[in-house]
């Protein structure tokens, strides 16, 4: 195992909106204080009874996927959790991943594209 899924993230165009709205569906809590994530008009999360978090993130000029155009498919990303993010990078990028952005040194994240294109997250644990 290389990594604990996080988060499952979606795009948007109203981060608060979108959470407040599955933390109905799903019994969830919004914007529940979590060391992992800063909240603010950009991000907001939800936290479920089962223990799974859906994010929500503000994509400018977010458009709708248009069910089933492939044209406007579906757009989310996961976040997954490591223990050691250069060792994680180093093992993902073996399997055939693609890193798409390696941070600056700072952040605790970096983003890969898995072999299909798909967006995907390593966080520092």
């Amino acid at each position: 195992m290389i990594a604990e899924l996080q988060c499952v993230v979606l795009d948007c165009p109203d981060p608060a909106r979108l959470a407040r709205f599955y933390a109905v569906v799903l019994g969830g809590e919004a914007d529940r204080p979590d060391r992992r994530w800063a909240l603010g008009e950009d991000w907001a999360t939800v936290h479920t009874p089962s223990g799974l978090v859906f994010c929500f993130q503000r994509v400018q000029e977010y458009l709708a996927p248009a069910w089933p155009d492939p044209a406007r498919p579906p757009q989310a990303h996961l976040d997954f959790a490591v223990p050691d993010l250069d060792r994680a990078q180093e093992e993902v990028l073996a399997l055939g991943a693609t890193l798409l952005d390696g941070g600056d040194g700072v952040r605790g994240w970096r983003v890969f594209a898995d072999p299909a294109g798909h967006p995907f997250c390593l966080l520092r644990h």
